[in-house]
């Protein structure tokens, strides 16, 4: 083989090296770019979730305290002598609950939509989550209220107290960060066996106002107040 062969040679492995090594720089190219666009897409998630955090944080925070309010005027009101006051206070925090109960919707949807309430408008089918329940029993226990003692006045603040404590659990599972799977739907797909503990403590919540309000109706009440 003479000199110009061998050259000839060399100059078409060259080309083929060459190529070779742009291709693996193409390829390492678009995978170094698509993990930067897959880091960026994280970090923008996670800054959404802080923002939802954040967000449901500071209407927790304003669920405890019109509840901490609640249980205080439940534990005062025989001392109170205006009645016109004492109705007043009443009203506004059930006005205060009701609107809590509504804006917790954004962060907390019912679940197990698929049968229940399939007439109702989108926010109201299936069933209200124990979270909601809590604001929803303590509405019932204000409005049930009154001045004078009754069969239930020694233990209304213990009652509206143990809405709070649910509240609370509540809350703070929501905001685990070790289960910031997704933002729509983590509630929802939370460990089951905390969401059966949480329901059974709703349903007891629940059993408890029935026995201390013997004549309230709460699924009548459901239409216009949820």
């Amino acid at each position: 083989m003479d000199l110009t062969a061998i050259i000839s040679l060399m100059r078409e492995n060259l080309n083929v090296a060459i190529a070779v090594m742009s291709a693996c720089v193409a390829i390492i190219g678009a995978l170094l770019s698509r993990a930067e666009t897959r880091r960026q897409r994280d970090i923008q998630l996670e800054n959404l979730r802080h923002g939802v955090d954040a967000q449901s944080l500071a209407w927790g925070n304003a669920c405890i305290d019109t509840l901490g309010r609640a249980a205080i005027f439940a534990r005062t009101r025989k001392h109170q002598k205006d009645d016109g006051a004492f109705l007043q206070q009443r009203v506004n925090l059930m006005l205060a609950l009701s609107s809590l109960v509504e804006r917790g919707r954004l962060f907390f949807p019912n679940i197990e939509t698929d049968g229940k309430g399939a007439e109702k408008d989108g926010a109201y089918r299936g069933t209200r989550p124990p979270i909601l329940d809590t604001l929803m029993f303590a509405y019932y226990e204000i409005e049930a209220l009154s001045r004078s003692d009754g069969p239930t006045a020694e233990n209304s603040g213990d009652f509206l107290e143990d809405c709070r404590r649910l509240l609370v659990s509540e809350l703070q599972a929501h905001l685990d960060p070790r289960r910031r799977d997704a933002i729509v739907g983590r509630y929802d797909n939370q460990r089951l066996d905390h969401r059966s503990d949480a329901r059974v403590r709703a349903e007891t919540l629940k059993s408890m106002l029935k026995s201390r309000r013997p004549g309230i109706s709460l699924e009548s009440r459901r239409e216009t107040v949820q």
